[in-house]
């Protein structure tokens, strides 16, 4: 069996740290001297480290006939859901599997699909969770995905999900995100570069599995650290269809929300924004530009912990 451990890493805290020390500042009366807390300890505070550094598999004599050397392995999805939709669940495409990335050495990216409920014809949407490192689980449940889950964990149909209007796939992404892993460290992405390739070699063999879709617009959107991942992967796709390195995407697009793409900058913003829309006063402002290049410096800390190499 191939590890489950839900990987999700949360860098996109980061980019709200000034509004979350902020929130501590004004609640809690005692806090009126200089804050001492650092970024680290706030991160510890919070519980953010996960227990796998990435998900690597290494299978043992026994169950090393488990990890098949198929292309795709994909198994239809069927998700008890309560509720009426616009299309019966029945007669809908949907998807769960894993993409063997060919130019890898044992990596394998798992993904969600599900087929629009207007028309098989409208475009196809890729969504990137940000991170870096995210599982398209978070969107899917909680965001733009065709289901939410309620307080007592039923599935009920998103009126407003993408999938509406696109047959969407949400990519646990980069390799060792999520469900999606490797038999080898030596697949774990440390730049855009590598996360681009492996993203378009992943899309490559699911229009392999599924050539109905080919013809259709592609759209690749995401949030936060997507403001790395969608430009550098939208350029990967450009490349290969110049080079004709495999079957011609119809990229129409990508849309970014929340882009995390210089946090140097970013960051410093966001206390002008807590001001100006009066959500913290000028004393809480002042303080809070004084512990900017504190965020600063934890964020790059935390980079190298999550990817071993900053990417900041």
């Amino acid at each position: 069996m191939a590890p489950v451990a839900s990987y999700m890493f949360l860098l996109v805290l980061i980019g709200h740290w000034p509004f979350a020390f902020a929130k501590r500042r004004m609640h809690d009366p005692a806090s009126t001297s200089q804050h001492t807390e650092t970024g680290s300890e706030f991160i510890k505070e919070l519980n953010l480290h996960p227990k796998l550094d990435v998900n690597i598999y290494k299978p043992n004599t026994s169950d090393s006939g488990s990890i098949t050397n198929s292309r795709i392995v994909e198994k239809p999805l069927r998700l008890p859901v309560l509720g009426y939709s616009s299309a019966s669940i029945q007669d809908l495409a949907h998807f769960a599997g894993y993409v063997r990335i060919n130019h890898t050495i044992g990596a394998r990216m798992f993904y969600y699909f599900f087929q629009s409920r207007n028309t098989k014809d409208d475009p196809v949407v890729i969504w990137l969770t940000g991170g870096p490192g995210g599982s398209g689980a978070i969107a899917l449940f909680k965001e733009n995905g065709p289901f939410h889950l309620t307080k007592n964990l039923s599935l009920v149909w998103n009126n407003y999900g993408w999938d509406m209007v696109s047959n969407i796939i949400y990519i646990d992404q980069p390799i060792g995100t999520g469900f999606s892993y490797s038999t080898s460290e030596q697949d774990i992405r440390h730049d855009e570069k590598g996360v681009s390739d492996d993203l378009y070699d992943f899309l490559q063999g699911f229009f392999e599995q599924h050539p109905e879709y080919v013809k259709n617009d592609l759209y690749i959107t995401g949030e936060s650290y997507g403001g790395h991942y969608i430009p550098a992967f939208a350029t990967r796709i450009n490349q290969g269809n110049m080079n004709k390195d495999g079957v011609h995407i119809n990229l129409k697009g990508f849309a970014i929300g929340n882009g995390l793409t210089e946090p140097g900058i970013q960051f410093k913003s966001c206390p002008d924004f807590a001001f100006l829309n009066n959500l913290i006063n000028w004393e809480d402002y002042v303080r809070i530009n004084q512990m900017v290049p504190e965020c600063e410096n934890a964020a790059k800390e935390c980079g190298n912990i999550v990817l071993r190499n900053p990417l900041f």
